[in-house]
This record gives C-alpha cells, sequence and structure tokens, in this order.
C-alpha cells in the first residue's frame, strides 16, 4: 500500500504517535490522483536530480524515488525523521536532511550532492513561508531546471497575473522575471490530512537561462518593485519617494519616469515587467 493511501497515512500516524504541528503547516497528501498529477508536471526522470522540500511521512519522496535518479529530501520536523527513514528504507537513492530549507545553502548542497548540475525541486510547501522559499530558491541563482510546487491557490494566481489584476505584485515580477509559470492543477482541501482551509494549487516554474528583459541593475529593479508594491495605492513617483530602499528623490522619480513616457500619476500595479526594467535603466 503506497504512503499517499489514506489508510496508510493513518496506519504511520498511529504507529509513529505523530502530533501535527501547526507551526509547520503539515497538510499530508493523501489522493493518489493529486499526486500523479504533481509527478506529470515535474517530468521527472531517472537522469533527474530531484530537491523534496518538506517531504512530511515521505508521499512524494516515495513517488520520486520510483521516477528519478536521486532525491534529496530536506524535512524540518525532527519528529518526522525517524518516519521518513523507516518508510524510504527500501529506496537507495533517497537521502534525507534534517533541516530548515532557509538556513540550508542550497547552492553548497546541489554542488555536494549533484556536481553543481541544475535540478528539479518538486515540494508540498509550507504556505505560510511559500514566498521566502521561492524568492530563495530564485535570488540566490540556486542552479534549477524547474520547480514544481504545492502552493496555496491564491499565491499560484499572484505568480500568474498580469499587470491591473488585483493579484498582480512583486511576487509575480520576480517568478515571471525568472522563470515561465505553468499552473498545473487545482487541489480541494479534502486531498490532505489535516485538510487546510483554503483550495491548493500546482505550479510548475521553468527557469529561464536568460530572463525576458534585459536590465542594467537588477537589484535596482527590484527596489524600484518592492517599493512599488509596499504603497500600491500611491503614484509611483510618491511610492520612490517614500521608500526607505531607495535614495531617490521625488524630482528624479518624476524625471524618469516622464523619460520613460509614462503617466505621471501611474500605480507600478500597472507596469509590466519590461517597464519596470526600462525605468531602472533610466535611473541607473
Amino acid at each position: 500500500m503506497k504512503l499517499v493511501d489514506p489508510k496508510k497515512t493513518i496506519e504511520v500516524i498511529q504507529k509513529q504517535d505523530f502530533s501535527f504541528r501547526k507551526r509547520f503547516g503539515q497538510n499530508f497528501l493523501i489522493d493518489m490522483h493529486v499526486l500523479e498529477k504533481i509527478m506529470d508536471a515535474a517530468a521527472v526522470t531517472r537522469d533527474d536530480h530531484v530537491l523534496e522540500i518538506g517531504p512530511g511521512i515521505g508521499t512524494m519522496t516515495e513517488a520520486l524515488a520510483e521516477r528519478a535518479g536521486y532525491v534529496t529530501a530536506v524535512e524540518i520536523d525532527g519528529d518526522l525523521i525517524p518516519i521518513l527513514r523507516e518508510n524510504l528504507k527500501g529506496y537507495e537513492n533517497v537521502d534525507i536532511i534534517h533541516g530548515d530549507i532557509l538556513k540550508v545553502d542550497i547552492n553548497k548542497l546541489v554542488e555536494e550532492k549533484n556536481g553543481g548540475r541544475p535540478i528539479k525541486v518538486v515540494a508540498n510547501l509550507p504556505y505560510y513561508i511559500t514566498t521566502p522559499i521561492i524568492m530563495e530558491l530564485l535570488e540566490k541563482r540556486v542552479p534549477m531546471i524547474s520547480a514544481t510546487v504545492m502552493v496555496q491557490k491564491e499565491v499560484a494566481a499572484r505568480m500568474m497575473s498580469a499587470p491591473g489584476t488585483k493579484d498582480y505584485g512583486a511576487l509575480s515580477l520576480a517568478v515571471q522575471y525568472y522563470c515561465r509559470p505553468y499552473y498545473a492543477a487545482t487541489v480541494p482541501p479534502n486531498c490532505f490530512m489535516p485538510r487546510p482551509n483554503v483550495d491548493s494549487a500546482v505550479i510548475r516554474l521553468d527557469r529561464y537561462d536568460t530572463p525576458p528583459v534585459s536590465v542594467r541593475n537588477e537589484r535596482l529593479m527590484f527596489d524600484l518593485i518592492r517599493a512599488a508594491f509596499e504603497q500600491r495605492r500611491k503614484t509611483l513617483v510618491n511610492a520612490i519617494n517614500g521608500s526607505g530602499r531607495l535614495a531617490i528623490t521625488k524630482e528624479q522619480a518624476a524625471e524618469a519616469i516622464a523619460r520613460c513616457g509614462f503617466d505621471p500619476m501611474v500605480r507600478g500595479e500597472a507596469l509590466t515587467l519590461e517597464q519596470f526594467a526600462a525605468l531602472a535603466d533610466a535611473l541607473a
């Protein structure tokens, strides 16, 4: 019986006397159909080294181990480590690491485990730290072919959203600068144990070899983006001027916005990635 089977999940939990910890955002997948959708989206083969974040009791790890060349699974909850080792003892291509993924040097891990060659990330991400984990993978330039992740449905919507929509923001622009996002599936609460209070989604982020826009100062562009969305109801010129992260006067911001041909009253939520890059170049 596979770990994804609800009866097997309950058996493991009861046998090990495991208690769910809310602070770790633990929701174990118990739906084979959804698991297969994740595997299809991730397109893992024997040529792949997979990094799994938050394996839980090993439900997805088991499926990955049957498809991948090697799986490195990083789990923060120490109580789950002996459970994972017991459940996955039949797989020689799995390495279980006890650690906080936000404190792990992922680039060093990839170098040690896969010789620095690009990996695939597959994860059922804890909802409370989804964005920090995604940004860690992107901003630290982890050698990565793709990341196929289960996230809260509204977070997936933010990653996919376009200018002028309510979900559009700094996360949208960061994801779309580094990756091509692909929405794979919507997942209802009854596919998990315990049930979350929200719908989930599977999204795959295919890493670009080269970002789709060119910008002279990438850090400046993202500082502008963060400033724009920290005060998204303000005009862009006022948001830039009011940001503590940018040493740019209101006059300098207004001049650059005019030079780019933007409406002087424009808000950041109306600008595309290309337009933010143009503004950054004008201010550089």
